[in-house]
């Protein structure tokens, strides 16, 4: 009997030890658990409190903004049916061919916060001299603080409302230069294509919001 018992002694001392070492090993990770989550949340305030800028009248700094591309996303040719003449199929009316046209501006944004590219507004001119049209997209582009995006704006202007430009407030230019309207709408359309004929955006205005803070930029750009 001593002897199953002094076992039984020796044997339950080590068991004593593992639950005492078992304690403080639980302990202390708790303990490091702790300080993690309080330096953890020590540093994400600073961080936030450091990296947090609000958008104001003074630290606004203008964006760049600059023509990527050009292009013409589709081409039906040069063409005019007068009223008087019976279409194949639908209503008759005096009417002609569109030419869309698309451009492509890259914006950098050199702001350490978000800013939203809202409207632009701009005129569209051939051969440095006549507006052919003018119109203004509504957008909500947003960019990132210290980044660039890509923003596309697609516009078209048609033989008929190029013809009613030239016949009302380009007629002055047209009788200066001596140019005939139906030749000159045909190099127009022809030549724009092809890169022949100069085009310009004028008149330029983007705007910018960022919070409570509302900027326009002009920009004007010879395109081709």
């Amino acid at each position: 009997m001593k002897v199953y018992s002094v076992r039984f002694v020796e044997c339950l001392v080590p068991n004593r030890e593992i639950e005492k070492g078992g304690s403080l090993m639980k302990k202390s990770l708790m303990i490091f658990i702790a300080l993690l989550v309080g330096f953890g949340f020590v540093f994400s305030s600073c961080v936030t409190t450091d990296t947090q800028v609000k958008p104001n009248n003074s630290n606004f700094v203008a964006p760049k903004i600059e023509l990527e591309a050009f292009a013409i996303p589709q081409y039906d040719g040069y063409w005019y049916i007068a009223k008087s003449v019976k279409p194949t199929k639908g209503q008759a009316g005096d009417r002609g061919a569109f030419l869309p046209m698309t451009f492509t501006f890259k914006i950098t944004n050199p702001n350490m916060y978000p800013i939203n590219l809202e409207e632009i507004k701009y005129s569209v001119v051939f051969d440095e001299a006549f507006t052919v049209m003018t119109t203004a997209d509504q957008l909500s582009n947003w960019i990132p603080a210290g980044m660039s995006d890509e923003v596309k704006v697609t516009t078209l202007v048609t033989v008929r409302s190029a013809l009613l430009g030239m016949l009302l407030a380009n007629a002055v230019e047209m009788k200066k230069r001596g140019w005939e309207n139906w030749s000159t709408l045909e190099k127009w359309w022809k030549g724009v294509p092809e890169g022949t004929t100069p085009v310009t955006l004028t008149e330029c205005g983007f705007m910018f919001t960022a919070g409570d803070v509302t900027m326009v930029y002009p920009y004007e750009v010879k395109v081709q």
